[in-house]
């Protein structure tokens, strides 16, 4: 089976859904499956061994001038070619992307017109590049890449799958009338689709109502990570300091200064608490980590950042150096795979009870949930774990043990490629 993977790159950082989509297309190399792991936007940037192709289809800054600039949708093809070239993505990314309510907006909407929008000469592209390698199924890292399918499908007979993994966040940022369109758009493309996937039922129910999908099409594979160098144990001592970690990126969104509020209430009892913090910063959000280092001044070494991670073996060091883990995301979180990352080296998780969390949890039994937004509620917990040493220890070698055991990518891809083989066959 040739598999053809459509993936959105990242923007020059390490985003969670590249790194779910590189993983589960090697996992699925792995099974002897042929996968194209096909670039859109930008390169990927992962961790681990890199399967995507080299070449970037709907380049990102030729969407952008596309947008914004009448003249360069009339610039000849090699001039285009030339910016979409990976290093140059690469080199241009550095310094940062538009924020721009606006533009994005404009951007989205054109990216979910398709062969209709002002990229329309890219999108051929990648249509024409579809039909020569002839994939046995067709697969998109998400809803809202859903606007070349349309112009795909001449040249491509067989099933075609979309992964949700967030979709419904990006869109609630968009300013109106931009939401609303857009949303519209991506009701009337999401029928272009034979199945989707999510990794929760909350999410997958949550989409099917957000977008109208029919729920027979939606079906729900569990996420799985990479275990490789994934081999902490767990602690039956607790270290000295004591140490919390949060893992992901830094803004508002994924809830670091509730874990600031948290390991403040913390301190009065337990002084010698340290908080280690890793992820990626960026230009937009660093007047919001400038307010958490002021916060946590007065604590000293009692606040480490590490910035983020450039390899995996940095990443792993770093999630084996906690004691206990929490990713208190305010927005209702459909994966979480720095959370399995935790469990999978021996530490228990302190969470949110919404989003992906809960089925997480009841899955593998690897940490406790709080009442989302509550820091007082999330220090509660905290301090239970810290202070019960046999519950801890109970959590973190549940949550080890059912990671490696069950939450795997090979589990995952043997689950997706099971669904691909049934989608054929209809």
């Amino acid at each position: 089976m040739h598999v053809a993977f459509i993936t959105a790159g990242g923007a020059g950082m390490f985003c969670g859904s590249c790194m779910h989509d590189n993983a589960l297309a090697r996992a699925l190399m792995d099974l002897g499956v042929e996968v194209s792991l096909l670039p859109m936007y930008t390169p990927i940037r992962v961790d681990e061994q890199n399967v995507s192709q080299s070449r970037v289809f709907l380049g990102g800054i030729n969407l952008y001038l596309d947008v914004v600039s009448p003249v360069w949708r009339r610039m000849p093809g090699f001039l285009r070619r030339w910016v979409d070239r990976p290093n140059f993505i690469r080199w241009a990314t550095q310094f940062g992307v538009s924020n721009d309510a606006r533009e994005l907006g404009e951007l989205t909407l054109s990216n979910l017109a398709g062969a209709e929008g002002v990229q329309h000469r890219a999108v051929e592209e990648l249509a024409d590049y579809i039909g020569h390698l002839k994939p046995d199924v067709l697969i998109y890292s998400n809803a809202l890449l859903a606007g070349s399918l349309r112009a795909i499908r001449p040249r491509f007979t067989g099933p075609a799958v979309c992964l949700l993994q967030g979709d419904d966040i990006f869109l609630k940022d968009l300013i109106e009338p931009y939401r609303t369109q857009a949303l519209a758009l991506l009701r009337d493309r999401a029928g272009d689709f034979d199945a989707f996937l999510a990794h929760s039922q909350y999410y997958g129910q949550f989409m099917a109502e957000y977008i109208g999908l029919p729920t027979d099409r939606m079906h729900v594979v569990p996420l799985g990570i990479d275990l490789e160098g994934h081999v902490g144990e767990v602690r039956t001592q607790l270290g000295s300091p004591p140490t919390i970690g949060y893992f992901g990126r830094i803004c508002p969104e994924k809830g670091l200064h509730l874990l600031v509020d948290a390991v403040d209430r913390l301190r009065t009892t337990h002084p010698e608490v340290r908080l280690r913090v890793g992820g990626y910063l960026g230009a937009r959000d660093e007047a919001y980590y400038a307010d958490i280092v002021a916060r946590t001044a007065s604590w000293g070494t009692g606040f480490e950042s590490i910035g983020s991670p450039e390899t995996h073996a940095e990443k792993v060091a770093f999630l084996q150096s906690l004691d206990l883990f929490s990713l208190p995301t305010t927005y209702r979180e459909p994966k979480g795979l720095s959370v399995l990352e935790a469990m999978a080296n021996g530490v228990p998780v302190v969470q949110p009870a919404h989003g992906a969390f809960p089925e997480m949890l009841a899955r593998t039994g690897g940490g406790e949930l709080f009442e989302p937004e509550n820091a007082a509620d999330l220090a509660e917990k905290l301090d239970g774990l810290l202070t019960d040493h046999d519950r801890r220890i109970t959590k973190a070698q549940a949550g080890r043990t059912a990671v490696h055991s069950q939450l795997g990518t090979r589990p995952t891809a043997q689950l997706t490629l099971a669904l691909f083989e049934s989608l054929r066959t209809r």
